[in-house]
């Protein structure tokens, strides 16, 4: 495997952005690749520093697309850069004419912890066409809860997440609401991505976990959900990741 780490200029966020990337060095033909997010606290080394990445892809002839992603929520910022627009389609496409990198649906794959996990499942069911499976670890999937708690918590809280998506009154039943996008997607028949969502049962983002997971099979989602002891820690990431692997080699046979 190569590993890369580049900077590269982006039109829609008006400036150089860091990109982590591993890649098949002989691979045959256009590689499938997986865009990996990080989460709120943490930038695009985070996986390759604290997880094994590198050393699970190894043979999966698999290329790894790490990008910064700020502390965005992977959202078009109300008052800010626009992140979503970046990675859902400035990126693959900077990226696949540089490298021998497929942009078809089967071979596109899209995953995330905590925040990234959110990030996931939000630019997976916006554009369900472009992504055939989408992974969510301990992920931050119920936003108004969320925004709810930080802004309760402190002034500055609430002052991020207006930042990020605006009037907070209007945040549940938007684009930003995975519950939303998911029924949305489900009332106009769309073909869904492979959906795979884990959490540990001490992480404090369980309950929440549940609640999307619960939502999802109420409306008949075929939701591949898991759970298993962990906190909201890279032990857990970088065990249950290996789980996403597999999901990702048994779908590209």
């Amino acid at each position: 495997m190569a590993f890369i780490d580049m900077r590269l200029h982006s039109n829609t966020l008006k400036k150089a952005e860091e990109v982590y990337m591993v890649m098949p060095e002989n691979a045959a033909g256009k590689v499938p690749v997986l865009y990996l997010l990080h989460g709120l606290s943490d930038d695009c080394s985070i996986w390759m520093r604290r997880t094994s990445i590198e050393r699970y892809v190894r043979e999966m002839e698999l290329a790894v697309v790490m990008p910064n992603g700020g502390r965005s929520f992977y959202t078009d910022m109300q008052n800010g850069e626009n992140y979503f627009t970046y990675i859902k389609d400035e990126l693959p496409t900077k990226l696949s004419s540089m490298f021998n990198i497929s942009q078809k649906r089967e071979d596109t794959y899209i995953a995330g912890l905590s925040m990234g996990g959110y990030g996931a499942f939000k630019l997976a069911l916006s554009d369900p066409g472009k992504f055939s499976l989408a992974a969510s670890l301990s992920g931050a999937v119920d936003i108004v809860s969320i925004s709810n708690r930080f802004s309760a918590y402190n002034e500055e809280g609430k002052r991020e997440f207006e930042v990020m998506f605006g009037d907070m009154n209007n945040l549940s039943g938007s684009k930003h609401d995975l519950f939303y996008l998911l029924e949305k997607n489900i009332n106009q028949g769309v073909q869904l991505p492979y959906l795979y969502q884990c959490c540990g049962t001490e992480d404090y983002l369980y309950q929440d976990n549940i609640k999307f997971r619960d939502f999802a099979v109420s409306k008949g989602v075929q939701l591949d959900y898991e759970e298993g002891p962990g906190e909201h820690s890279w032990d857990f990431w970088d065990k249950w990741i290996q789980n996403v692997l597999e999901r990702i080699k048994k779908l590209h046979k």
